[in-house]
């Protein structure tokens, strides 16, 4: 049991450390528009999600078909307002987070992913009753103390974080509650349906189709790397471990976007947010002590 929760574990932590050095592709795109990077984003991700599920999946997905067609007519409404409500909440999520890279700033997007565990936690806690151990919400109310300490700045900055980091944390609570599906094809009608979502749009402003090698380049890499290998992993990552948990490891995603920013990007930073930022990464691993304790227990063993 142990060794099938280190597993769910991992893939957690690999989806928000990759999340972590997103900022550097989307800055090499920073002349393009946001809504244009997130046309291509979501259709260069159809094509290689759907290329990855036939070559190496149909078995899953001939699955999944026939357990929606054997479904109650209820259990298959669900389904749907499921995959379109976190489909949704997912896209909107992709264009906020573009636009505060390149047209607010690094810290802003950087901040909604501290402000995301909270309202997952606590979204967790209240709609999928998810306990909350008193260690948990000691950790809790550490990372609300970083929090407090790094949210210096204009209220503009700090709306923007809030709105993307709400985005993503119910995304997180509908994908939890989805547990009878393969997470991959499930990721790939969110990924369909967020492309018929936003195509009336591309047409409506579309002009020229993007030539440049650069372009192309960085748009392949931020479809792969930075949308379905991540997307998946921390789909996977709910089947095992709850989303408050995956909510809470979520606050790796900031402290590398943090380094980052000022080992890449070479912007400054202050003693009190390096303070705030040990406090985050203690809070991350006082939230997972009990699990973190027990798989290397179940190592020595």
């Amino acid at each position: 049991m142990l060794k099938s929760k280190s597993r769910y574990l991992l893939a957690a932590f690999l989806s928000v450390a990759i999340w972590g050095f997103f900022s550097i592709p989307l800055r090499n795109l920073k002349t393009f528009p946001s809504e244009e990077i997130l046309y291509y984003r979501i259709f260069t991700s159809l094509v290689v999600i759907w290329i990855a599920i036939l070559l190496f999946r149909r078995k899953f997905l001939t699955q999944d078909i026939q357990y929606f067609k054997n479904a109650l007519p209820k259990e298959k409404r669900i389904i749907v307002y499921q995959i379109i409500g976190a489909t949704i909440l997912l896209t909107l999520n992709w264009y906020t987070f573009i636009y505060a890279v390149n047209h607010v700033n690094l810290k802003a997007a950087a901040f909604a992913y501290m402000v995301c565990p909270l309202i997952t936690a606590f979204g967790g806690f209240l709609i999928l009753k998810e306990e909350l151990s008193n260690l948990k919400l000691i950790a809790l109310g550490i990372a609300l103390l970083s929090i407090v300490m790094l949210a210096t700045g204009s209220f503009i900055d700090v709306l923007w974080s809030v709105v993307i980091a709400a985005l993503y944390a119910f995304y997180l609570i509908i994908q939890r509650k989805m547990q009878n599906l393969d997470k991959l094809n499930v990721l790939a009608l969110q990924i369909t349906l967020a492309v018929l979502l936003m195509l009336p749009f591309y047409i409506y402003h579309h002009q020229t189709l993007p030539t440049g090698g650069w372009f192309w380049g960085n748009i392949i890499v931020i479809a792969i790397v930075f949308t379905v290998i991540p997307l998946f992993l921390s789909l996977y990552a709910l089947i095992g471990i709850p989303s408050s948990t995956l909510g809470i490891i979520i606050y790796v995603n900031p402290i590398i976007a943090f380094a980052v920013a000022v080992l890449y990007f070479d912007e400054k930073i202050s003693l009190h947010q390096f303070l705030a930022y040990l406090l985050l990464i203690f809070a991350v691993f006082l939230f997972n002590w009990n699990l973190i304790k027990d798989i290397f227990t179940f190592k020595r063993k």
